[in-house]
């Protein structure tokens, strides 16, 4: 792999708002508050694979129009992203079984 691709695949993680990032590393309530502001049909979400789960869970919310600029990932980038986070949740996945034993599912907030 060189350099150029690297810096290419992290740049690609990280404008799509990288889904392994938000259920590994970032606070519950980001991806919970996620979830019900996208009006995900996904009730909670696994800290293994969460990345790709989420992006599934995103996918599976209810349509909207949008350019993916304004707050709500465009269809294509979310796509991209479920890509990525499957290798990037492979990558972690001895951490995220670890944090799915001790803390569970990440739940939906109620706030909708």
């Amino acid at each position: 792999m060189t350099f150029r691709y690297i810096v290419l695949m992290l740049t690609a993680a990280s404008v799509t708002g990288c889904g392994t990032i938000n259920t590994t590393f970032r606070d519950d309530s980001i991806t919970s508050n996620k979830l019900a502001r996208w009006q995900s049909h996904c009730d909670s979400v696994s800290r293994i694979y969460g990345g790709a789960i989420l992006d599934y869970c995103t996918l599976n919310a209810e349509p909207r129009r949008t350019s993916g600029f304004d707050g709500h990932p465009a269809a294509a980038l979310i796509a991209l992203d479920m890509g990525i986070s499957a290798v990037a949740d492979t990558l972690v996945l001895p951490y995220t079984i670890y944090l799915q034993n001790k803390h569970g599912d990440i739940k939906k907030s109620r706030f909708e």
